[in-house]
């Protein structure tokens, strides 16, 4: 498990650096599901935290998270707590000593990747480059979609990019933004695969 967890490390840090050459952001993203059919019911965006809930910053974030479901046939409801779906949304930003930190995370559908700490949704940050290199902050968006009912999770994904911390793709809202569209691009997308999307 820790050959696997420096592996995934190893392999988050080269594609970010891969990242950091080209002049708009890409997204590392990586999603689970069940390989079924998946039905389009009414569906809430909800933090993971229920504490976040009314707060502006969660709202700009499930915003984003809203329009790619409704793009794909979900019918989006306000009423938190109540639908039979629910797509659980967290964001993270912060310092590779938060990479550093993390641990390995275990998914609800079946899988298991190294490097993101314990539970879907914790962000990094990266500072690649040597001494005197601008500081590069990294945004993380995680989705969880699960029936409320059982609580069986049958779909979730997260995307990560990175950016100069001075720059306007470092901006939390816009990098949720092109997040939240790389994740839900090609929906469901290949189970348990890691791919770049530019």
């Amino acid at each position: 498990m820790k050959a696997f967890f420096a592996g995934g490390c190893a392999l988050l840090l080269a594609s970010l650096a891969g990242c950091a050459t080209t002049n708009r952001p890409t997204a590392n993203v990586t999603r689970f599901h069940l390989g079924q059919p998946i039905a389009r019911g009414q569906i809430a965006v909800e933090p993971v935290d229920p504490a976040a809930a009314t707060g502006l910053e969660f709202r700009t974030y499930s915003a984003a998270v809203e329009r790619q479901l409704a793009r794909l046939g979900w019918p989006v409801v306000q009423t938190v707590g109540q639908s039979e779906q629910v797509a659980l949304v967290d964001v993270r930003r912060g310092s590779r000593e938060m990479l550093d930190r993390a641990g390995p995370v275990s998914v609800g559908v079946g899988g298991s990747t190294g490097g993101w700490g314990s539970g879907v949704g914790v962000g990094v940050g990266v500072n690649l480059g040597g001494g005197g290199s601008r500081e590069r902050i990294g945004t993380m968006l995680s989705v969880r979609i699960k029936r409320r009912s059982d609580g069986t999770v049958f779909w979730e994904g997260r995307a990560v990019s990175e950016a100069r911390a001075d720059s306007a793709e470092a901006d939390p809202a816009a990098a949720v933004d092109r997040l939240a569209e790389a994740l839900f691009r090609d929906f469901p997308g290949e189970s348990g695969r890691t791919i770049r999307v530019r």
